[in-house]
């Protein structure tokens, strides 16, 4: 069994490497920071000195850099991968680039047997560190299987999201989820706060509630957008959903005119709510 591949040894590409290091045919990494290589030499990894050599050795390289810039220069720049890659070998981004990128990156170098992987995650440095990011994959299905045991050592769920790109545009998509969700947290905040509540608890709160709910990602287990037909099983939840919904958005957008809170998203989201969710009345 040949040793796994890891370029980029920062906050997020160094626990997930570390993780691989119980990889049977073992692990060379590259950073260009060699107090970063220290902590992986003493654990028996073996540190190579350029991407180039990473590929002389290693089959299935995994790439954690800053952006698209990095990811092309790690791979076909001077010292890059591309150098010495063998036909066969796979390429694993985990940065979030372009979705196009990656397209057009599978596009150029499929010809000559290398396998471009987009396999963006998700859980944070948190998420790392306990082995239990999600990864969304997009692979042609043998890259995806040849992938499949090495993500497993730091990744608690795998989603082949379809052919390469499809990794990065189920990224996008989830984070456009998250940071949405981060400034309706921040005006639920200003409200609650105006109203002299302990935003600390309120926080709490709402972390204990996601965790047996689901959160908004529990609406996302439907596996289309398109309105709800009256005899789906979906339809009396989400219509539940809707009517719960418009009352406590107009219970929360009256205080927020009686403590003049601004309250924009919650009034977006109620004239949004019953369309989005598939049972408009």
């Amino acid at each position: 069994m040949k040793p796994v591949g890891f370029v980029g040894l920062g906050q997020m590409g160094a626990p997930m490497a570390r993780r691989l290091l119980d990889w049977p045919g073992g692990l060379v990494v590259h950073d260009v920071r060699a107090e970063a290589l220290l902590p992986f030499l003493q654990a028996g990894a073996r540190a190579a000195s350029s991407p180039r050599e990473v590929a002389e050795s290693a089959d299935v390289i995994s790439l954690m850099v800053r952006d698209d810039t990095q990811v092309e220069e790690v791979l076909a720049g001077p010292g890059g991968l591309l150098e010495t890659a063998a036909p066969g070998t796979v390429v694993a981004i985990h940065s979030t680039i372009a979705a196009a990128t990656a397209t057009r990156l599978a596009e150029t170098h499929g010809p000559r047997g290398i396998e471009i992987v987009d396999a963006p995650v998700s859980g944070g440095a948190p998420g790392a560190a306990k082995g239990e990011l999600a990864v969304m994959v997009g692979a042609t299905d043998a890259a995806f299987e040849r992938c499949r045991d090495v993500f497993a050592l730091w990744a608690g769920h795998t989603m082949h999201a379809g052919p390469p790109g499809a990794g990065t545009t189920a990224k996008l998509a989830r984070n456009l989820l998250h940071f949405v969700s981060f400034a309706a947290a921040a005006e639920a905040g200003r409200l609650a706060e105006a109203a002299g509540l302990d935003l600390v608890e309120l926080g709490k709160v709402v972390r204990h509630s996601d965790a047996v709910t689901g959160g908004p990602g529990a609406i996302m287990l439907r596996p289309t957008t398109a309105p709800v037909a009256p005899d789906d099983g979906w339809h009396p939840i989400l219509s539940h959903v809707r009517d719960l919904g418009h009352k406590d958005l107009t219970l929360a957008i009256a205080l927020g005119e009686e403590l003049d809170v601004d309250t924009p998203l919650a009034r977006l989201a109620l004239g949004r709510l019953a369309t989005d969710l598939g049972v408009a009345p």
